[in-house]
């Protein structure tokens, strides 16, 4: 009889298990099938770019973090497309944008340069969360022409000094880059990273991802640690607006204060909390950015 009762508890334990997994990897496919009718693509030298353009307006190119794609871009300024007009692409990798051979940085500016030149935008501000800042940085460093000015909310930053050892990879390993073992460990998200377990269901379905997931990992978040001095951001010629919480576990607050204290023409927003989604801080990132456009346009 005891034995039966573990087998009965094991099986009911199971088909929880299962029918969560699916549950929250449906909700995940019907989330982005809101986005995906909307989706135009450009070719480039580099391949295709899949991209969202909405609103009318100051352009605001929106470079997504890790995990992201043209959803996450987005959705990180979905609220201000009754003001601007906001191209929202997929980077390298990331869903219906293809993934060059042998990918840098630069090559992924030049990508959306020329994402810009097929949509004959001359200038637009750059918002860049997370992973994507170090494109977001590298634009405005080779094309300061083209930039009004660069935001960056909760973005990972360049070294403040030289490492005395190299990083290789700073992400979840490839191996795990998977649906079911991401959503398995998704109660951790709030313990590692300060998110709540249902931020799953935003990056899932993680197969059309996992390239730009693992050059993000091999390349977007070590390339400004390994390599501080191509990421001077003393030699900025734009306006920068930065956001930051003290809280956040994903990206050094520590690091982002003292680079806000040496860009030329920078203006840095700190909060106690919010974590990496800078969450409660809705209102004054709201105001900040309206009067930062303002002030630049």
């Amino acid at each position: 009889m005891k034995k039966w009762l573990i087998v009965g508890v094991v099986v009911v334990i199971v088909l929880v298990i299962i029918f969560s997994y699916y549950k929250a990897k449906n909700n995940a496919k019907e989330r982005l099938k809101k986005y995906t009718d909307r989706t135009k693509v450009v070719e480039t030298s580099y391949g295709k770019i899949t991209y969202i353009d909405e609103g009318k307006g100051e352009v605001i190119l929106s470079v997504h973090g890790i995990c992201g794609g043209y959803d996450q871009a987005y959705d990180s300024v979905s609220d201000k497309v009754n003001k601007y007009r906001i191209i929202a692409p997929a980077r390298f990798g990331y869903e219906g944008s293809d993934m060059p051979q042998d990918a840098t940085i630069e090559m992924q500016v030049e990508a959306f340069v020329q994402l810009l030149d097929a949509l004959e935008i001359d200038k637009t501000y750059i918002l860049a969360t997370s992973a994507g800042s170090a494109t977001a940085i590298k634009f405005a460093m080779m094309y300061p022409d083209r930039v009004k000015g660069l935001l960056l909310y909760c973005s990972g930053y360049p070294s403040t000094q030289l490492p005395e050892k190299e990083i290789t990879y700073a992400g979840p390993p490839a191996a795990i880059v998977n649906d079911f073992v991401m959503w398995f460990f998704s109660p951790l998200f709030g313990p590692l990273m300060g998110m709540d377990r249902s931020t799953i269901e935003v990056i899932m379905p993680l197969k059309d991802k996992k390239a730009g997931i693992v050059f993000d990992a091999k390349v977007s978040n070590t390339d400004m640690y390994n390599h501080p001095d191509k990421y001077d951001m003393t030699t900025l010629q734009v306006p920068v607006l930065c956001f930051h919480a003290k809280d956040d576990k994903m990206a050094d607050y520590e690091t982002a204060w003292y680079w806000g204290q040496r860009i030329p023409d920078c203006r840095f927003v700190s909060f106690e909390t919010g974590g990496h989604l800078m969450e409660g801080n809705t209102t004054i990132i709201e105001k900040e950015f309206d009067t930062f456009v303002l002030k630049t346009k």
